[in-house]
Protein backbone atom coordinates (compact mmCIF):
# COMPACT_ATOMS: atom_id res chain seq x y z
CA UNK A 1 0.00 0.00 0.00
CA UNK A 2 1.32 3.54 -0.50
CA UNK A 3 -0.13 4.85 2.21
CA UNK A 4 -2.39 3.54 5.12
CA UNK A 5 -6.31 5.14 4.61
CA UNK A 6 -8.23 5.79 7.25
CA UNK A 7 -12.13 5.70 7.81
CA UNK A 8 -14.64 7.44 6.72
CA UNK A 9 -12.14 7.86 3.77
CA UNK A 10 -11.02 11.73 3.55
CA UNK A 11 -11.09 12.31 -0.13
CA UNK A 12 -13.38 14.98 -1.10
CA UNK A 13 -17.41 14.22 -1.55
CA UNK A 14 -17.05 13.92 -5.22
CA UNK A 15 -14.05 11.41 -5.45
CA UNK A 16 -15.93 9.90 -2.51
CA UNK A 17 -19.45 9.63 -4.54
CA UNK A 18 -17.25 7.82 -7.16
CA UNK A 19 -16.40 5.18 -4.67
CA UNK A 20 -19.50 4.45 -3.54
CA UNK A 21 -20.60 4.25 -6.69
CA UNK A 22 -17.90 1.43 -7.97
CA UNK A 23 -18.35 0.10 -4.75
CA UNK A 24 -22.44 -0.79 -5.21
CA UNK A 25 -21.57 -1.45 -8.61
CA UNK A 26 -18.56 -3.41 -9.03
CA UNK A 27 -16.82 -2.44 -11.80
CA UNK A 28 -17.86 0.26 -13.91
CA UNK A 29 -16.85 2.78 -16.40
CA UNK A 30 -16.29 6.24 -16.58
CA UNK A 31 -19.38 6.54 -19.11
CA UNK A 32 -21.49 4.53 -16.37
CA UNK A 33 -20.18 7.25 -13.54
CA UNK A 34 -20.57 10.41 -15.79
CA UNK A 35 -24.37 9.00 -16.86
CA UNK A 36 -25.00 8.19 -12.75
CA UNK A 37 -23.39 11.55 -11.35
CA UNK A 38 -24.62 14.02 -14.76
CA UNK A 39 -20.80 15.35 -14.68
CA UNK A 40 -19.36 16.67 -17.12
CA UNK A 41 -16.62 14.07 -18.77
CA UNK A 42 -14.05 16.50 -17.85
CA UNK A 43 -15.70 16.58 -14.06
CA UNK A 44 -15.84 13.03 -14.03
CA UNK A 45 -11.95 12.37 -15.61
CA UNK A 46 -10.55 14.58 -13.20
CA UNK A 47 -11.99 12.80 -9.60
CA UNK A 48 -11.30 9.37 -11.28
CA UNK A 49 -7.45 11.09 -12.29
CA UNK A 50 -7.16 11.83 -8.28
CA UNK A 51 -8.48 8.59 -7.32
CA UNK A 52 -6.01 6.22 -9.74
CA UNK A 53 -3.59 8.32 -8.77
CA UNK A 54 -4.26 7.72 -4.64
CA UNK A 55 -4.27 3.95 -5.80
CA UNK A 56 -7.73 4.23 -4.13
CA UNK A 57 -8.88 2.32 -8.09
CA UNK A 58 -7.59 0.44 -10.56
CA UNK A 59 -8.19 -0.49 -14.26
CA UNK A 60 -9.36 -4.07 -14.80
CA UNK A 61 -9.60 -4.51 -17.94
CA UNK A 62 -12.78 -3.31 -21.00
CA UNK A 63 -16.44 -3.37 -20.91
CA UNK A 64 -18.96 -4.02 -23.32
CA UNK A 65 -18.61 -1.30 -26.32
CA UNK A 66 -21.39 1.13 -27.18
CA UNK A 67 -20.33 1.45 -30.47
CA UNK A 68 -16.57 2.88 -30.01
CA UNK A 69 -14.09 1.77 -28.61
CA UNK A 70 -14.49 -0.86 -25.52
CA UNK A 71 -14.21 0.86 -22.09
CA UNK A 72 -11.89 0.84 -19.08
CA UNK A 73 -13.32 -0.36 -16.27
CA UNK A 74 -12.37 0.69 -12.99
CA UNK A 75 -13.11 -1.09 -9.51
CA UNK A 76 -11.75 -0.78 -5.82
CA UNK A 77 -8.28 -1.63 -5.16
CA UNK A 78 -8.33 -4.65 -3.61
CA UNK A 79 -4.74 -3.97 -1.98
CA UNK A 80 -6.02 -0.57 -0.33
CA UNK A 81 -6.49 -3.11 2.98
CA UNK A 82 -9.01 -5.95 4.70
CA UNK A 83 -12.53 -6.15 6.38
CA UNK A 84 -12.94 -8.64 9.03
CA UNK A 85 -16.60 -9.87 9.74
CA UNK A 86 -17.83 -11.64 12.79
CA UNK A 87 -20.47 -12.97 14.11
CA UNK A 88 -20.48 -14.32 17.56
CA UNK A 89 -23.43 -16.15 18.84
CA UNK A 90 -24.22 -17.77 22.31
CA UNK A 91 -22.77 -21.72 20.79
CA UNK A 92 -21.45 -20.43 17.24
CA UNK A 93 -18.46 -18.10 15.92
CA UNK A 94 -18.60 -17.17 12.04
CA UNK A 95 -15.81 -14.72 10.41
CA UNK A 96 -14.72 -13.78 6.93
CA UNK A 97 -12.26 -11.60 5.53
CA UNK A 98 -12.82 -9.86 2.75
CA UNK A 99 -11.20 -7.29 0.37
CA UNK A 100 -12.21 -3.30 0.58
CA UNK A 101 -14.86 -4.21 -2.32
CA UNK A 102 -16.18 -7.11 -0.02
CA UNK A 103 -14.92 -9.92 -1.47
CA UNK A 104 -14.52 -12.64 0.63
CA UNK A 105 -11.04 -14.30 0.57
CA UNK A 106 -11.26 -16.40 3.89
CA UNK A 107 -14.36 -17.82 5.80
CA UNK A 108 -14.75 -19.52 9.08
CA UNK A 109 -17.01 -20.91 11.46
CA UNK A 110 -16.67 -22.87 14.76
CA UNK A 111 -18.13 -23.96 17.64
CA UNK A 112 -18.11 -21.44 20.75
CA UNK A 113 -18.87 -20.83 24.17
CA UNK A 114 -19.81 -17.49 26.17
CA UNK A 115 -19.47 -18.55 29.28
CA UNK A 116 -16.53 -18.82 29.26
CA UNK A 117 -16.15 -14.74 29.29
CA UNK A 118 -15.16 -12.13 26.93
CA UNK A 119 -11.41 -12.53 27.13
CA UNK A 120 -11.80 -15.97 26.26
CA UNK A 121 -13.49 -15.42 23.05
CA UNK A 122 -11.97 -12.50 21.82
CA UNK A 123 -8.58 -13.82 22.04
CA UNK A 124 -9.85 -16.80 19.79
CA UNK A 125 -11.03 -13.99 17.57
CA UNK A 126 -8.03 -12.74 17.44
CA UNK A 127 -6.31 -15.32 16.71
CA UNK A 128 -8.69 -16.71 13.90
CA UNK A 129 -8.02 -13.59 12.24
CA UNK A 130 -4.21 -12.96 12.45
CA UNK A 131 -4.23 -16.93 10.90
CA UNK A 132 -6.70 -15.71 8.22
CA UNK A 133 -4.66 -12.46 7.45
CA UNK A 134 -1.37 -15.29 6.92
CA UNK A 135 -3.21 -17.24 4.53
CA UNK A 136 -3.57 -13.63 2.66
CA UNK A 137 -0.20 -12.22 3.31
CA UNK A 138 -1.76 -9.81 5.40
CA UNK A 139 -0.94 -8.26 8.56
CA UNK A 140 -3.40 -6.85 11.17
CA UNK A 141 -2.07 -2.95 10.40
CA UNK A 142 -4.41 -3.16 7.21
CA UNK A 143 -7.23 -4.27 8.78
CA UNK A 144 -9.24 -1.32 7.85
CA UNK A 145 -12.36 -1.72 10.08
CA UNK A 146 -13.88 -5.00 12.30
CA UNK A 147 -17.49 -5.04 12.73
CA UNK A 148 -19.00 -7.59 15.48
CA UNK A 149 -22.09 -8.77 15.75
CA UNK A 150 -22.57 -10.11 19.62
CA UNK A 151 -25.70 -11.20 21.15
CA UNK A 152 -27.75 -9.29 23.42
CA UNK A 153 -28.63 -5.58 24.08
CA UNK A 154 -26.14 -3.49 22.76
CA UNK A 155 -25.27 0.12 23.39
CA UNK A 156 -24.25 0.53 19.85
CA UNK A 157 -22.24 4.40 20.60
CA UNK A 158 -20.18 2.46 23.55
CA UNK A 159 -20.13 -0.62 21.70
CA UNK A 160 -20.56 -2.72 25.01
CA UNK A 161 -23.23 -5.36 25.98
CA UNK A 162 -26.03 -3.95 28.30
CA UNK A 163 -27.74 -6.79 30.76
CA UNK A 164 -27.40 -9.81 28.36
CA UNK A 165 -29.49 -12.34 29.26
CA UNK A 166 -28.25 -15.25 28.43
CA UNK A 167 -24.05 -13.64 28.57
CA UNK A 168 -24.70 -11.90 31.77
CA UNK A 169 -20.46 -12.11 31.82
CA UNK A 170 -19.61 -9.88 28.87
CA UNK A 171 -21.84 -7.33 31.02
CA UNK A 172 -20.15 -3.61 29.71
CA UNK A 173 -17.06 -5.50 28.75
CA UNK A 174 -15.18 -2.96 26.29
CA UNK A 175 -14.79 -5.21 23.55
CA UNK A 176 -13.87 -2.20 21.14
CA UNK A 177 -11.08 -1.86 23.17
CA UNK A 178 -9.91 -5.54 23.42
CA UNK A 179 -9.81 -5.90 19.82
CA UNK A 180 -7.90 -2.41 19.12
CA UNK A 181 -5.18 -4.21 20.83
CA UNK A 182 -4.44 -6.22 17.92
CA UNK A 183 -5.93 -4.61 15.45
CA UNK A 184 -4.41 -0.78 16.68
CA UNK A 185 -5.08 1.31 13.58
CA UNK A 186 -8.85 -0.08 12.76
CA UNK A 187 -12.28 1.21 13.20
CA UNK A 188 -14.34 -1.69 15.29
CA UNK A 189 -17.58 -1.48 15.62
CA UNK A 190 -20.04 -3.57 17.88
CA UNK A 191 -23.61 -4.25 17.40
CA UNK A 192 -26.46 -7.03 17.77
CA UNK A 193 -26.01 -10.14 16.50
CA UNK A 194 -29.70 -9.68 14.54
CA UNK A 195 -29.06 -6.13 13.77
CA UNK A 196 -25.91 -7.10 11.48
CA UNK A 197 -27.75 -10.39 10.07
CA UNK A 198 -30.67 -8.60 9.05
CA UNK A 199 -28.20 -6.09 7.11
CA UNK A 200 -26.71 -9.28 5.88
CA UNK A 201 -30.21 -10.33 4.33
CA UNK A 202 -30.37 -7.19 2.88
CA UNK A 203 -27.57 -6.76 1.32
CA UNK A 204 -26.96 -10.62 -0.08
CA UNK A 205 -30.43 -12.05 0.46
CA UNK A 206 -34.31 -12.76 0.67
CA UNK A 207 -34.66 -8.94 1.46
CA UNK A 208 -32.27 -7.17 -0.97
CA UNK A 209 -34.04 -3.88 -2.04
CA UNK A 210 -36.67 -4.32 0.59
CA UNK A 211 -37.06 -0.88 3.04
CA UNK A 212 -39.64 -2.26 5.81
CA UNK A 213 -39.06 -5.70 7.11
CA UNK A 214 -38.42 -7.66 10.50
CA UNK A 215 -35.12 -9.97 10.47
CA UNK A 216 -36.28 -13.01 13.36
CA UNK A 217 -33.73 -14.69 14.73
CA UNK A 218 -34.25 -17.61 16.74
CA UNK A 219 -32.09 -19.88 18.03
CA UNK A 220 -30.54 -20.27 21.77
CA UNK A 221 -32.65 -17.16 22.41
CA UNK A 222 -34.66 -14.73 20.09
CA UNK A 223 -34.70 -11.06 18.75
CA UNK A 224 -35.23 -9.20 15.79
CA UNK A 225 -33.52 -6.81 13.82
CA UNK A 226 -35.99 -4.07 12.01
CA UNK A 227 -35.11 -2.32 8.86
CA UNK A 228 -37.24 1.19 8.47
CA UNK A 229 -36.89 3.10 5.63
CA UNK A 230 -34.03 1.02 4.80
CA UNK A 231 -32.26 1.71 7.89
CA UNK A 232 -31.76 -0.49 11.09
CA UNK A 233 -33.63 0.66 13.81
CA UNK A 234 -31.96 0.52 17.23
CA UNK A 235 -34.18 2.70 19.14
CA UNK A 236 -32.41 5.51 22.34
CA UNK A 237 -30.54 3.13 23.93
CA UNK A 238 -30.18 0.13 20.85
CA UNK A 239 -32.37 -2.63 22.58
CA UNK A 240 -34.84 -2.22 19.63
CA UNK A 241 -36.05 -5.25 18.80
CA UNK A 242 -35.60 -7.50 21.86
CA UNK A 243 -38.73 -9.24 21.00
CA UNK A 244 -37.36 -12.60 23.00
CA UNK A 245 -38.34 -10.71 26.11
CA UNK A 246 -41.86 -10.37 25.29
CA UNK A 247 -44.30 -12.46 28.00
CA UNK A 248 -46.40 -14.35 26.35
CA UNK A 249 -47.52 -16.47 29.05
CA UNK A 250 -47.36 -15.02 32.74
CA UNK A 251 -47.66 -18.24 34.79
CA UNK A 252 -44.65 -19.30 32.16
CA UNK A 253 -41.83 -20.23 33.19
CA UNK A 254 -38.47 -17.78 34.48
CA UNK A 255 -37.38 -16.16 32.39
CA UNK A 256 -32.88 -16.17 32.07
CA UNK A 257 -34.12 -11.84 32.56
CA UNK A 258 -35.95 -12.36 35.68
CA UNK A 259 -39.28 -12.36 34.45
CA UNK A 260 -42.05 -15.15 33.52
CA UNK A 261 -43.13 -16.12 30.10
CA UNK A 262 -40.98 -14.55 28.02
CA UNK A 263 -41.37 -15.62 24.67
CA UNK A 264 -37.84 -16.79 24.53
CA UNK A 265 -37.98 -19.22 27.55
CA UNK A 266 -41.61 -20.50 25.96
CA UNK A 267 -40.28 -20.81 22.01
CA UNK A 268 -36.57 -20.79 21.53
CA UNK A 269 -34.39 -23.69 21.10
CA UNK A 270 -34.00 -24.84 24.34
CA UNK A 271 -37.48 -24.19 24.98
CA UNK A 272 -38.27 -27.08 22.11
CA UNK A 273 -35.76 -29.51 23.75
CA UNK A 274 -37.70 -29.20 27.15
CA UNK A 275 -41.14 -29.26 25.73
CA UNK A 276 -40.25 -32.64 23.84
CA UNK A 277 -38.56 -33.99 26.97
CA UNK A 278 -41.85 -33.23 28.84
CA UNK A 279 -43.18 -35.32 25.71
CA UNK A 280 -40.89 -38.19 26.90
CA UNK A 281 -41.85 -38.31 30.40
CA UNK A 282 -45.39 -38.52 29.37
CA UNK A 283 -44.58 -41.11 27.20
CA UNK A 284 -45.98 -39.51 23.79
CA UNK A 285 -42.90 -40.49 21.61
CA UNK A 286 -41.00 -43.37 21.94
CA UNK A 287 -39.01 -42.02 18.95
CA UNK A 288 -37.47 -39.13 21.24
CA UNK A 289 -37.29 -41.83 24.32
CA UNK A 290 -34.95 -43.65 22.50
CA UNK A 291 -32.93 -40.85 21.38
CA UNK A 292 -32.67 -39.21 24.88
CA UNK A 293 -31.86 -42.26 26.02
CA UNK A 294 -28.76 -42.91 23.53
CA UNK A 295 -27.76 -38.87 24.47
CA UNK A 296 -27.46 -40.02 28.09
CA UNK A 297 -30.89 -38.72 28.96
CA UNK A 298 -31.35 -35.33 27.24
CA UNK A 299 -32.61 -33.87 23.88
CA UNK A 300 -31.17 -31.28 21.81
CA UNK A 301 -33.40 -29.31 19.64
CA UNK A 302 -32.08 -31.16 16.54
CA UNK A 303 -32.90 -34.39 17.92
CA UNK A 304 -36.42 -32.73 17.83
CA UNK A 305 -36.43 -31.42 14.01
CA UNK A 306 -35.21 -35.20 13.17
CA UNK A 307 -38.06 -37.03 15.11
CA UNK A 308 -40.43 -34.20 13.41
CA UNK A 309 -38.76 -35.25 9.76
CA UNK A 310 -39.37 -39.26 10.79
CA UNK A 311 -42.80 -38.12 11.07
CA UNK A 312 -43.06 -38.03 14.97
CA UNK A 313 -46.32 -36.51 16.19
CA UNK A 314 -45.02 -35.48 19.42
CA UNK A 315 -42.34 -33.96 17.65
CA UNK A 316 -44.07 -32.39 15.19
CA UNK A 317 -46.34 -30.40 18.10
CA UNK A 318 -43.73 -29.38 19.73
CA UNK A 319 -42.33 -27.36 16.59
CA UNK A 320 -46.15 -25.91 15.76
CA UNK A 321 -46.29 -24.85 19.51
CA UNK A 322 -43.17 -22.95 19.33
CA UNK A 323 -44.51 -21.62 15.79
CA UNK A 324 -47.58 -20.49 17.04
CA UNK A 325 -46.10 -18.51 20.13
CA UNK A 326 -43.53 -16.93 17.42
CA UNK A 327 -46.57 -16.34 15.17
CA UNK A 328 -48.53 -14.20 18.13
CA UNK A 329 -45.57 -12.52 18.95
CA UNK A 330 -45.37 -11.36 15.35
CA UNK A 331 -48.79 -10.78 14.94
CA UNK A 332 -48.60 -8.21 17.51
CA UNK A 333 -45.44 -6.21 15.42
CA UNK A 334 -47.07 -6.70 12.34
CA UNK A 335 -49.90 -4.79 13.29
CA UNK A 336 -47.38 -2.11 14.49
CA UNK A 337 -44.86 -1.58 12.23
CA UNK A 338 -46.72 -2.97 8.73
CA UNK A 339 -43.87 -4.39 7.57
CA UNK A 340 -43.36 -6.08 3.71
CA UNK A 341 -41.86 -8.79 4.97
CA UNK A 342 -40.61 -11.01 7.91
CA UNK A 343 -37.72 -13.37 7.79
CA UNK A 344 -37.08 -15.79 10.03
CA UNK A 345 -33.64 -16.51 10.52
CA UNK A 346 -30.98 -18.28 13.13
CA UNK A 347 -30.37 -22.14 13.98
CA UNK A 348 -34.18 -23.22 14.22
CA UNK A 349 -34.94 -21.76 11.01
CA UNK A 350 -33.67 -25.34 9.83
CA UNK A 351 -36.27 -26.84 11.13
CA UNK A 352 -38.57 -26.26 7.79
CA UNK A 353 -41.70 -25.57 6.63
CA UNK A 354 -43.60 -27.13 9.86
CA UNK A 355 -42.31 -24.35 11.57
CA UNK A 356 -42.91 -21.33 9.03
CA UNK A 357 -46.38 -22.55 8.46
CA UNK A 358 -47.72 -22.71 11.79
CA UNK A 359 -45.42 -19.13 12.36
CA UNK A 360 -47.61 -17.71 8.98
CA UNK A 361 -50.91 -19.39 9.95
CA UNK A 362 -50.69 -17.44 13.54
CA UNK A 363 -49.47 -14.09 12.03
CA UNK A 364 -52.57 -13.98 9.70
CA UNK A 365 -54.91 -15.35 12.16
CA UNK A 366 -53.69 -12.28 14.45
CA UNK A 367 -52.84 -9.73 12.25
CA UNK A 368 -55.19 -7.19 10.67
CA UNK A 369 -55.83 -8.19 6.93
CA UNK A 370 -54.32 -4.38 5.51
CA UNK A 371 -51.13 -5.23 7.25
CA UNK A 372 -50.96 -8.73 5.62
CA UNK A 373 -52.20 -7.98 2.47
CA UNK A 374 -49.23 -7.93 0.89
CA UNK A 375 -46.60 -9.52 4.16
CA UNK A 376 -44.14 -12.07 2.52
CA UNK A 377 -43.58 -14.57 5.20
CA UNK A 378 -40.20 -16.84 4.45
CA UNK A 379 -36.86 -18.33 5.88
CA UNK A 380 -33.65 -16.08 5.86
CA UNK A 381 -32.24 -17.08 1.98
CA UNK A 382 -28.66 -15.59 3.28
CA UNK A 383 -28.28 -18.29 6.06
CA UNK A 384 -25.67 -19.09 8.09
CA UNK A 385 -24.06 -16.35 6.01
CA UNK A 386 -26.24 -13.01 7.02
CA UNK A 387 -23.97 -12.53 10.19
CA UNK A 388 -20.85 -12.08 8.36
CA UNK A 389 -22.25 -10.68 5.10
CA UNK A 390 -23.62 -8.41 7.09
CA UNK A 391 -20.73 -7.38 9.16
CA UNK A 392 -18.83 -6.60 6.24
CA UNK A 393 -21.61 -4.43 5.12
CA UNK A 394 -21.92 -1.98 8.08
CA UNK A 395 -17.87 -2.05 8.01
CA UNK A 396 -18.16 -0.91 4.30
CA UNK A 397 -20.43 1.14 4.30
CA UNK A 398 -18.83 3.09 7.10
CA UNK A 399 -15.31 3.12 5.41
CA UNK A 400 -17.06 5.05 2.59
CA UNK A 401 -19.66 7.11 4.48
CA UNK A 402 -20.22 11.00 3.02
CA UNK A 403 -22.43 12.15 5.59
CA UNK A 404 -21.34 12.88 8.73
CA UNK A 405 -23.81 10.86 11.79
CA UNK A 406 -22.39 11.27 15.39
CA UNK A 407 -24.01 8.24 15.87
CA UNK A 408 -21.65 6.28 13.21
CA UNK A 409 -18.65 8.22 14.90
CA UNK A 410 -16.68 4.80 16.25
CA UNK A 411 -13.08 5.20 17.59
Amino acid sequence: MKEQITAPILVSPAALMVLQIIRRRGAVSRSTVTEITGWSKAKTTQEIRFLLEKDYLVEVGNGASQGGRKPKLLKLNPDLGYLLGVDIGVTSLDMALTDIGGEILVRFSEPVDLRKGPEVVLDRVTEIALEMLGEVSGSAKQVLGVVIGVPGPVNFIEGVLVAPPLIPEWERFQIRSYIKKTFESTFVMVDNDVNIMALGERFAGEAQGINHFIFVKIGTGIGAGIMSNGKIHRGRDGCAGDIGHICVDKRGPLCNCGNFGCLEIMAAGPAIAKRAMDAVENGDSPLMAKMMEENGGYLTPEDVNRACLEADSAALQVIRESGRLLGETLASLVNFFNPSHIIIGGGISQFGNHLLVAIRQTILKRSLPLATKHLVINFSSAGRDAGVIGAISMASEYLFAIEEDPGRIIT
